[in-house]
């Protein structure tokens, strides 16, 4: 059964379809949660919540645009509604703020990277993920944030810092162990 069938039989609530869809999305729209939160069991919660969403509202889909970037966009919604609750953000004076940090760091790998992201307090975590892997820009982040496009700038330029540090920690711990 193609995609285009399996989401109407989905809009018609068909529990099979529903099932064959979630197993068809499962691996990206947790690996989306995955990479927003900090550990697993709120990634799984989150990844949950995005698919009783996107079931509530598949009869929205109107087939224009890719399913899984739809998908997506639920999932992230979901775990930027959950951050926002949080209430992580500090409001900061755009015109006090620093220029943005540039990262000079060796390559390392996928999964290094993401694990030195994943340590990131999560205000910074969201904003860096929004702004360098999803490609929001300031202001759509400062939108679904619910924060201003300064504060958003300042995320991203302190989580650049971090993330810098916490690589350079990795580096040093991976030279020792080579010598």
């Amino acid at each position: 059964m193609g995609l285009e069938e399996l989401i109407k039989k989905c809009q018609e609530y068909d529990i099979k379809a529903q099932e064959a869809l979630y197993k068809q999305f499962a691996p990206v729209l947790l690996g989306v949660c995955m990479k927003y939160c900090k550990d697993k069991p709120l990634a799984e919660d989150l990844f949950q919540e995005s698919f009783i969403t996107i079931f509530n509202k598949i009869p929205q889909f109107k087939h224009q645009g890719s399913f899984e970037g739809w998908a997506k966009r639920i999932t992230i919604n979901t775990v930027l509604g959950y951050y926002r609750k949080q209430q992580l953000f500090v409001a900061v004076d755009e015109e006090k703020m620093e220029d943005e940090v540039v990262i000079d760091t060796p390559d390392f790998s996928l999964d290094v990277l993401l694990a030195a992201i994943q340590e990131l307090p999560n205000q910074y975590r969201l904003v860096f993920n929004m702004y360098v892997l999803d490609d929001f820009s300031h202001k759509e982040i400062a939108a679904a944030l619910h924060i201003s496009v300064g504060t958003s700038k300042s995320n991203l330029s302190r989580a650049r810092i971090l993330l810098q540090k916490n690589l350079k920690k990795i580096e040093r711990k991976e030279g020792s162990y080579s010598e």
